[in-house]
């Protein structure tokens, strides 16, 4: 059943996203399926929003943008941004960030997903002293206020390979900073984090959301060094929701609670190192098991909320 014949209370805030299709911006990720393939298949599902995707997967002239994925019966949600937020110059990632929120706030979007990484080439991340800890969280500070002057929501996002991955890197940032977060269930859970515990304790910083669930026994193999990124996702790292160890109906339960009504954004990182898996299949049947999973426990959060 596709989301369009859902109820309208279970539908209205789900997205798409690419990453689940397995277009992705970090280096050497896998095959990147074109955008008429993904596009099509997240209107075949009855979803009508997605985020943008690496940039330069679709156009970033905003007209062209908007009627590209016009053509699909989509809006643009957001973009997901990496930017080097722990150097003192922040010129580089400043006019990056500036140009960017320019165009998704043009082409209609409403939210900025920020990634800490270590360089543009996504390096693997090294412990920042506090000194530079004390620099990124007022770099934070200034491109939230940059996206605020551009009407759109900041959201900081906790990203394996990052600067900010482990439970220890999201408390200390929680601490240091008053920047709102995208909630990502997977990747909390893959730094060693309890998503559901993030969104009892900081309501109020949870901007913007990523559903993605998380095998914990593979996500901990990661976690110990044994598996690297690309390889922990090829063991079976993320799940379609409800089937793995995020707790995602609880989440979902939680942000209900606290009257979260923004976008839940679909998300299960996929990488495709084979050859392209036949139209309607493989990544559109796993997604379209998470939104299953979401419209089939939606029943339920409606009556515990009247």
């Amino acid at each position: 059943m596709t989301l369009d014949q859902r109820t309208p209370a279970a539908a209205r805030r789900l997205a798409g996203a690419p990453i689940s299709w397995g277009v992705c911006e970090v280096p050497g990720w896998g095959r990147q399926l074109p955008p008429e393939r993904v596009l099509s298949e997240m209107a075949a599902l009855g979803l009508t929003a997605t985020e943008l995707g690496p940039l330069g997967y679709l156009p970033l002239e905003p007209g062209a943008l908007k009627a590209r994925l016009a053509e699909f019966g989509l809006r643009l949600v957001g973009g997901f941004v990496p930017l080097v937020l722990h150097e003192e110059n922040l010129e580089s990632a400043r006019a990056n960030a500036d140009e960017i929120a320019a165009t998704l706030r043009a082409a209609g979007a409403e939210v900025f997903v920020a990634a800490a990484v270590m360089d543009a080439d996504w390096s693997a991340p090294r412990p920042l002293d506090e000194h530079q800890l004390n620099i990124m969280a007022a770099n934070l500070a200034e491109i939230a206020a940059l996206a605020a002057g551009h009407d759109l929501t900041f959201a900081l996002h906790p990203h394996a390979g990052t600067l900010v991955e482990s439970a220890t890197d999201v408390e200390r940032l929680l601490g240091m900073t008053d920047v709102g977060w995208c909630l990502d269930t997977g990747h909390l859970l893959i730094g060693g984090g309890d998503p559901v515990a993030f969104v009892r304790d900081h309501p109020d910083r949870v901007a913007h959301v990523h559903l993605k669930d998380v095998d914990a026994a593979v996500a901990a193999r990661y976690r110990a060094g044994e598996l690297t990124l690309m390889g922990a996702v090829q063991a079976g790292l993320f799940r379609p929701l409800g089937r793995g160890d995020a707790g995602i109906a609880q989440v979902l339960d939680e942000l209900d609670a606290h009257e979260y009504e923004r976008w839940l954004v679909l998300e299960q990182d996929a990488a495709i190192t084979g050859a392209e898996p036949p139209v309607g299949s493989g990544p559109m049947l796993d997604v379209q098991a998470s939104i299953d999973f979401v419209c089939d426990t939606a029943p339920r959060r409606e009556r515990a909320r009247r």
